[in-house]
């Protein structure tokens, strides 16, 4: 049996973060080392398995997503009484185990490349890098669809695609659409632009 650390227990300076109630949170985290763990087909499914079940508990609403080769955006809006820490733990805990379980049993090569080694010496697995990660407090409308028009064209500026609505593991065709695949989104509780909001 490999063994694996949760993201939330790594002993390094705690992610900035501000649980204000009623503020939307743009995050972004990275797979462990930066790799693109992400580039294959089944650990963009897990991830958004993970992101469905933890939205469905009721912890947060989902406003938008994007999955990159090597890291994640999401843009949410924490229910109450949740807070950073206890949503990305419920969040990516899952898709660690998920990946290294398929990992120790389909491609166990690939076990070296998430070995972290620990100053005591041991030797763990992980999934995602160290820490939290980056986290935004969101209170302004404008700059709530900025962030999701910049989530969203990260596939178009890193030359994956040339239309956001193009890129499979994003809510942008969600948006285009209002079809919600492969995950609802939750654009009824997005604030409204109004004629004062500046774009």
């Amino acid at each position: 049996m490999i063994s694996y650390h949760a993201p939330m227990h790594d002993k390094r300076p705690p992610r900035k973060s501000w649980d204000i109630p009623w503020d939307a949170h743009a995050l972004t985290f990275s797979c462990f080392g930066r790799q693109p763990f992400f580039r294959g087909p089944n650990a963009p499914v897990w991830f958004l398995e993970s992101l469905g079940q933890a939205r469905n508990k009721g912890m947060f609403d989902l406003w938008a997503y994007v999955i990159m080769p090597e890291h994640i955006h999401l843009l949410i809006l924490p229910h109450e009484g949740e807070t950073i820490s206890s949503i990305l733990k419920a969040i990516k805990q899952p898709v660690t185990r998920r990946a290294l379980a398929w990992v120790e049993h389909n491609r166990p090569q690939f076990l070296a490349k998430m070995a972290d080694r620990q100053p005591n010496g041991e030797i763990t697995h992980r999934f995602w890098q160290r820490g939290g990660g980056y986290d935004r407090n969101m209170r302004s409308t404008s700059d709530i669809h900025e962030k999701i028009r910049y989530m969203h064209a990260n596939p178009v500026r890193r030359g994956l695609v040339a239309e956001p609505q193009l890129w499979t593991w994003s809510s942008a065709s969600a948006w285009e659409t209002g079809i919600d695949e492969p995950i609802p989104i939750d654009r009824n509780s997005v604030p409204q632009l109004g004629p004062l909001d500046s774009h």
